[in-house]
């Protein structure tokens, strides 16, 4: 297989790195698009594929080129990419908020699919929701889901029009864990806790309960009640948690990630 990553930035490399690490691909057989001529040489020293600027013929070749660039980038470099776009290629996006039927309008290709990742991709442990356009046969799709697994569980959307709330939801999901956490360990010091006790303690706990949601057969309602008691110390947060709508303003940062994804696509649709 020969595969060409537009956009070296973080992203592009862990799928760069990961697809070398199960042989999907050879370090000749990758391609890394780069039109900075410093970022060119940085890309030439890790040395893992072949470095080329966006209207490199070699790209032609390219089973599957995956879009890895900002939304706001991604109309610059779509005069360069139709030169070189051939008609079989599979094209993978993973800009955040860059619908199917945008991306086959801008470079005049139909078979296009449509993901989004999410950071712990890094570590193999991630989940990559993702859409296809009618253009791409079950083989092909085949072959998108393979590439995607290599860096964790993949989750196939009928609908497309879910990726902005897949977006809000699990692709900036991360985030909002770390956040949580960041705030749990805060609260740790201020009990009086050094902040090494105070994150061990924490990051455990986490781990811990996540397998619990995933072991314990019981509905989120009944986990929360078996460790609130009456009147005990878990009430005494719930209660303050629900006295300051917390669930309430939760909800309104991923319905506003959401709508951010939205105007991303509308950002990019108008350039």
């Amino acid at each position: 297989m020969k595969i060409t990553i537009v956009g070296c930035g973080n992203m592009g490399l862990i799928y760069a790195r990961s697809f070398l690490k199960y042989n999907i691909v050879s370090k000749q057989d990758l391609l890394l698009v780069e039109k900075n001529e410093t970022r060119k040489e940085e890309l030439k020293k890790l040395n893992i594929g072949h470095v080329v600027v966006p209207d490199s013929e070699l790209i032609s070749q390219s089973d599957v080129i995956i879009l890895s660039v900002k939304p706001q980038d991604f109309t610059e470099l779509t005069a360069d990419l139709k030169k070189v776009l051939n008609k079989e290629t599979i094209l993978l996006s993973i800009m955040a908020g860059i619908n199917i039927s945008f991306l086959q309008q801008k470079l005049q290709h139909q078979k296009t699919v449509r993901a989004m990742p999410n950071s712990p991709v890094e570590i193999g442990m991630g989940i990559t929701a993702y859409s296809l356009s009618k253009d791409v046969s079950f083989n092909e799709a085949h072959k998108i889901e393979n590439l995607l697994a290599t860096t964790g569980r993949t989750l196939y959307m009928e609908d497309e029009n879910l990726l902005d709330a897949v977006t809000a939801l699990s692709g900036s999901g991360p985030a909002y864990f770390f956040y949580f956490v960041q705030q749990l360990i805060e609260a740790g010091k201020k009990m009086g806790m050094d902040e090494a006790t105070a994150a061990l303690l924490v990051k455990q706990t986490m781990l811990g309960s996540f397998h619990l949601i995933n072991n314990a057969g019981k509905p989120l309602d009944e986990l929360i009640k078996a460790v609130a008691s009456k009147g005990g110390t878990t009430e005494a947060a719930l209660s303050t948690f629900a006295k300051h709508h917390v669930n309430i303003h939760l909800q309104e940062g991923l319905l506003n990630a959401e709508k951010r994804a939205k105007e991303l696509a509308l950002t990019a649709s108008k350039v």
